[in-house]
């Protein structure tokens, strides 16, 4: 589809740095793996320790957690391989139990360590008897532990992983509707576990039908089993490619069970529904598109107002920064005045308040986005509560955040021009933002390794010196040392910096400066 694109981004007012391109950045950021590992507490991969089934027949082990030296680990379970091995073979009495305690004790092995013994696994070759022993017309229990130990092997290394590939078609088919639900749940935590990994993988399940069936799964009202197939889901459709995320929003009743589950579900279930939004408005146009006319809006925003569960408030930051970023209509939804706008302006402050780290940072960066909206958009924020802890935020915070910051403030004292001029200066919140003392923030930025940053910092100097009235500019960028920091571009290796900077100490600080005094 045409306008699915991740470069597509219809709201881009400010032909500048100092403008909407923060939301251009975090749909880079939706499908940078590593980063989600880090920000999003280690969600990609889960390995499965405890059971899913709410009977006995799956006991927890107790020992599960304790260490025992690795070679020892490895050799029993290749040994339990080879036993496993030996159980699909026999066919007397008692066949069924045989294979199914062989399974238990390959699976207690694969869940017992920090580092679960995998590469001994598939060295004694434990995927080809394991898609064996996940044939239709085998029982549950059967069915069940085989799908557990994929799971935990599907949780290893790249190469572990892709070990998989075998037994995808047989997971996938287990997902139907004959399967019992503890087996199609654990069938979808190793497919969300595969999907995880990398692109070629989730392309792999796509290619196989892997969509549709998982979402079947997110569609109830509740239980462990929706919340495992969102999860899934989430991976699944992370992308780069938005095709899948388009394909998603189609399916019937999608729309109305992540409604239904933000509105109803508990932490754990909304979390995970609140992923599926962030990819689906990180990569697809025609999703946000149907996102914003639902009453979705509304009910991130009351999550953000209510919850102080990290886990949750972080995807209901990046699915509210995405939505406000990817449509242009969405601005229209946060009518100045509106209860609706007030309260989320409200959240945002609260979570510009808070001690995590990474709800600062989200919190800025959904500001910038509707920070480059409208000229009421910018006014509103400018006249509330987060300005201050903007203010105070550029100057204290750790680098990542003070650079969100910068596109949250940029982006008040700037509006859109026609073409590819210069962006008009709003005087009035430019002037008061660089008596409050921000510029310091924005020269420090000019200063740092990060050119995206230098940038932005540059850029924002240029609207000091071009727009401070009175001549004000220039002595007070020399004043704050920013001469210094600009010359520092004089021979950079990025071009663009360079010219940029060289441009702005010419212009402002040539032979001519100072004459006048």
């Amino acid at each position: 589809m045409a306008d699915d694109g991740l470069a597509s981004h219809r709201r881009d007012p400010i032909k500048s740095s100092v403008g909407n391109v923060a939301a251009n950045r975090r749909r880079q950021q939706a499908i940078t793996v590593g980063k989600e590992r880090r920000e999003a507490l280690v969600r990609t991969k889960r390995l499965c320790r405890v059971g899913i089934s709410s009977d006995n027949d799956v006991p927890d082990d107790g020992d599960m957690m304790i260490d025992e030296e690795q070679s020892i680990l490895e050799s029993q379970t290749s040994s339990a391989v080879e036993e496993l091995k030996s159980a699909v073979m026999y066919q007397g009495k008692g066949a069924k139990q045989k294979r199914v305690s062989a399974l238990r004790e390959l699976r207690r092995l694969l869940s017992r360590s920090e580092f679960p013994p995998i590469e001994a696994a598939l060295k004694a070759g434990a995927i080809s008897i394991l898609v064996q022993c996940l044939s239709f017309g085998s029982p549950d229990e059967q069915l069940l532990e085989a799908a557990w130990c994929l799971t935990n092997i599907a949780a290893g290394k790249s190469e572990e992983t892709k070990a998989l590939l075998p037994a995808l078609p047989l997971l996938i088919a287990h997902l139907g509707e004959k399967s019992s639900l503890p087996v199609a749940e654990q069938c979808a935590w190793a497919l969300g576990n595969v999907a995880g990994e990398e692109e070629e993988l989730r392309n792999v399940l796509l290619s196989q039908g892997a969509l549709s069936p998982l979402t079947r799964m997110m569609l109830p009202n509740k239980g462990s089993t929706v919340r495992t197939a969102a999860w899934a889901l989430s991976n699944l459709i992370k992308g780069p490619d938005p095709k899948a995320a388009s394909e998603l929003i189609q399916i019937d009743g999608v729309i109305d069970a992540i409604l239904r589950h933000l509105r109803q579900g508990d932490d754990e279930l909304a979390t995970e529904v609140a992923w599926v939004v962030v990819y689906l408005s990180a990569l697809s146009d025609t999703a946000t598109s149907i996102l914003v006319k639902s009453n979705l809006l509304q009910l991130l925003v009351e999550r953000l107002a209510t919850s102080n569960n990290i886990q949750l408030l972080i995807p209901v930051l990046r699915s509210l920064g995405n939505l406000v970023a990817g449509a242009s209509h969405a601005t229209s939804v946060l009518v100045v005045g509106n209860e609706l706008t007030d309260n989320f302006i409200a959240a945002l402050v609260k979570c510009l308040k808070s001690e995590h780290r990474v709800l600062k940072k989200e919190a800025a960066w959904v500001l910038s986005n509707v920070a480059a909206g409208s000229i009421e958009h910018k006014k509103l924020i400018y006249s509330s509560e987060a300005v201050p802890l903007l203010l105070r935020l550029l100057s204290t915070a750790p680098f990542d955040i003070r650079k969100e910051v910068a596109y949250a403030l940029g982006n008040l004292c700037v509006v859109s021009s026609e073409g590819s001029g210069m962006p008009a200066l709003i005087l009035e919140h430019l002037v008061s933002l660089v008596d409050r003392g921000c510029l310091p923030g924005f020269i420090d930025l000019v200063r740092t390794a990060d050119t995206e940053a230098a940038k932005l910092g540059l850029q924002f100097i240029e609207l000091v010196l071009r727009g401070l009235p009175n001549g004000k500019g220039p002595k007070l960028v020399e004043r704050e040392d920013g001469i210094d920091a600009m010359e520092r571009f004089q021979f950079h290796e990025n071009e663009d910096l360079q010219n940029m900077a060289n441009r702005l100490v010419d212009k402002y600080f040539g032979e001519d400066y100072g004459l006048d005094e």
